[in-house]
């Protein structure tokens, strides 16, 4: 006859069953599973003496049982785009840091995903991961108009929150963003604070929706002081386009003595032209970018930047795909956050030898 182990103690790791647990706290397996799963259907006397078994034998639960039951994965799929080597920015690298960070302490595991560029390989690359993986839910990033993804994941019907509002005014649709408009207003405000009123604008071409709404925030600033806005250019993010639009504004027959940029990227491009003129940031002419990127702490004067809470927008994120596999009825999560300006001396005067 095989007797059954009753001797107290952790049994070895991996071992311990659910029915174990219940024997070793006096209830059935069902209590045990609320305990852990829906813990306000027991009473909390009963719950503390089923943890106090928990604990004591190392039970841990067999999650691939519980996603085989609730026909869930925990798994949230993110589409990676690789650095670029002519960008200042790591934006995007904090950003999968941070989503993974919240992801797993809400009980959930980030999966990358590789696609071609461009929204149609995208799309095809959701497609060819769902049907290999199961997939709980999508985090999209860099929303624009007419987004296919969203359509496609809509028509799939898989849960989906995305880095980046709805451009189309789309209030079905669970986002968190960063108010780039209330950004570069402020960085604008700080320059003209300073007594500079040829405030010019560095931003991106007129398809980028972000590049827009911090070109508006540029132009409120400007039309709240009667400033004239004729010094701005639209171009590519890239450190040469940055310097070459600076040189055309500070070749003006009243040229730019500020300039307000939509990236680090460009501000650092201002930077170079300014050095290329023998003119120095902050003394001669202020210079702001965004994102504050690690070069931005690193060059010298430091570089004036807003800094995206991205620690905030990967919790916020997670929050509301969590919502959405919750089945929560309300309206889905809308969140804008604001940046915060990072004065360094690249925007200020006087003659700046390290960074503040």
């Amino acid at each position: 006859m095989v007797r059954q182990h009753t001797s107290r103690g952790p049994a070895p790791h991996g071992h311990v069953t659910l029915a174990q647990v219940a024997q070793r706290a006096g209830v059935s397996a069902q209590s045990v599973s609320n305990a852990l799963n829906n813990p306000d259907r027991l009473a909390p006397e009963t719950r503390k003496r089923i943890l106090a078994a928990v604990e004591e034998l190392g039970y841990e639960p067999n999650l691939s049982a519980r996603a085989l039951r609730n026909r869930s994965s925990s798994l949230i799929a993110f589409k990676m785009r690789p650095s670029r080597p002519d960008k200042a920015s790591l934006l995007m690298d904090d950003f999968l840091y941070v989503l993974n960070a919240a992801a797993v302490e809400a009980g959930y595991h980030l999966i990358l995903c590789h696609a071609e560029d461009g929204p149609a390989g995208e799309i095809k690359a959701y497609r060819d991961l769902l049907k290999k993986t199961s997939i709980d839910a999508f985090v999209l990033a860099e929303t624009h108009h007419n987004d296919d993804r969203v359509a496609a994941l809509r028509s799939w019907g898989v849960p989906f929150a995305s880095f980046g509002r709805s451009w189309d005014g789309d209030d079905s649709l669970a986002w968190v963003d960063v108010d780039g408009r209330a950004g570069t207003r402020a960085a604008t405000d700080h320059v003209a604070a300073q007594g500079h009123t040829r405030i010019g604008h560095i931003g991106w071409l007129a398809e980028s929706e972000l590049g827009q709404d911090r070109r508006e925030g540029w132009l409120d600033a400007c039309r709240e002081r009667d400033l004239e806005t004729d010094l701005q250019a639209a171009v590519v993010d890239s450190l040469e386009a940055g310097c070459q639009a600076a040189h055309r504004m500070l070749d003006a027959s009243r040229p730019a003595t500020a300039l307000v940029c939509a990236s680090d990227t460009l501000a650092l491009g201002v930077m170079r032209a300014l050095h290329e003129r023998g003119l120095r940031p902050g003394v001669d002419v202020a210079i702001t970018g965004y994102d504050d990127s690690p070069t931005a702490a690193l060059v010298s004067p430091g570089l004036t930047t807003l800094r995206q809470p991205i620690d905030e927008v990967g919790r916020q994120l997670i929050q509301a795909i969590d919502n959405l596999m919750a089945g929560d009825p309300r309206q889905p999560q809308h969140v804008l956050l604001e940046p915060e300006l990072v004065v360094r001396g690249s925007s200020l005067p006087g003659p700046r030898t390290h960074t503040s």
